[in-house]
């Protein structure tokens, strides 16, 4: 039977990983209530289509960060992809430059940072970093993928300390048997390599003063994830950021926050228009593609439905997950008359009474 939406890829990733790893890729934290809803809250937000419009041409490209990409959904950066695949990031990395859409690499990736740029000398890539406690580590990963290309720095906020994975805590899960991380280690071998338990530790310190130093020693646009209130929003403005993304983490650091698309509308109305705002979290659809832009939302980015595809399909279930959703995406903008990304807006939606 053919996989035709990324929840089929879903039921078909659980059936091949043990369930240690589906476990680690699927987990939330807590009672999961915060994942569960990253899902749900899309269902409570209806289209208002509007009909009798020339349909015939949609075009999905939009521009992030001064790049265009061909549809404005790209790949959150997600950690351990050799869990899913043997080529790990290596296949994710192809993937993403087939599609011409952005791939923001993990700090903990399985692959080393110069293999997957090799695997994909040509995609759009950003680089996620935790920020460690041991500074020189972080100077020289940020001095690292600036002099391979890539183009952003994408620093996470929401995790000062892991979350409560308690699939995790009950599976004994240990990735350090089988899994280096190759980057949290000087390019020169300065800084021994550590495994994944015993790496240099995530800096729960890190606060907003901080980030003055990190624009000190960088040219990339450097973008927040994990901001989910106005106040942060704010901050992060007054702290000359070039991006937002909204996100919970998919529900893997702390429950029962807001889902993300909820959380949008306000960090989207406090930038007014001064930096751009993405969002990831609980998008499954083309709808959902549609009703985050419509919120104000530049480009969406997709995580476990990624892994879904690469432990099915390797690279090319990372392809059909994303042509899947690319065109669910035209197919809901033609739907509701647009034309063209420009021409959604707040108006092709409503909220649910319920």
């Amino acid at each position: 039977m053919p996989l035709v939406c990324l929840t089929d890829f879903q039921a078909s990733a659980q059936e091949r990983l043990s369930k240690s790893s589906w476990d680690f890729i699927e987990g939330g934290a807590g009672d999961g209530t915060t994942k569960d809803n990253n899902v749900a809250a899309f269902k409570k937000i209806h289209l208002r289509p509007r009909y009798l419009k020339d349909v015939s041409e949609v075009d999905t490209k939009t521009m992030i960060q001064g790049a265009e990409v061909s549809a404005p959904i790209c790949i959150a950066p997600t950690g351990f992809h050799c869990l899913a695949w043997p080529d790990g990031e290596l296949s994710t990395a192809r993937a993403a430059q087939a599609a011409n859409i952005c791939y923001i690499t993990s700090t903990y990736s399985t692959c080393s940072l110069e293999d997957i740029v090799t695997a994909a000398p040509k995609g759009l890539r950003w680089f996620q970093l935790y920020m460690q406690t041991n500074r020189q580590l972080n100077q020289l990963l940020v001095q690292r993928v600036e002099a391979l290309g890539f183009q952003a720095l994408v620093i996470t906020v929401d995790v000062p300390m892991l979350g409560n994975r308690r699939h995790d805590l009950r599976n004994q899960l240990d990735l350090k048997s089988n899994l280096l991380l190759k980057d949290l280690r000087s390019h020169k071998g300065q800084i021994n390599p550590m495994p994944v338990l015993q790496m240099s530790p995530i800096d729960s310190s890190f606060s907003w003063s901080d980030l003055s130093w990190v624009q000190s020693i960088t040219q990339l646009p450097i973008i927040l994830k994990g901001i989910l209130t106005k106040e942060d929003a704010e901050l992060a403005v007054k702290h000359n950021v070039q991006g937002i993304i909204v996100s919970n983490h998919g529900g893997r650091q702390l429950d029962e926050v807001l889902p993300s698309i909820d959380a949008l509308t306000e960090v989207v109305a406090a930038v007014k228009g001064k930096i751009e705002v993405y969002v990831d979290g609980g998008i499954r659809t083309g709808n959902d593609v549609l009703k985050a832009l419509a919120l104000g939302a530049k480009c969406v980015f997709l995580g476990r439905p990624i892994l879904w595809g690469l432990a099915c399909k390797g690279e090319h279930g990372v392809e059909e997950v994303l042509n899947i959703i690319k065109n669910e995406f035209r197919t809901s903008m033609a739907l509701t008359g647009c034309r063209s990304v420009t021409e959604i807006s707040q108006d092709l939606i409503q909220f649910s009474r319920l």
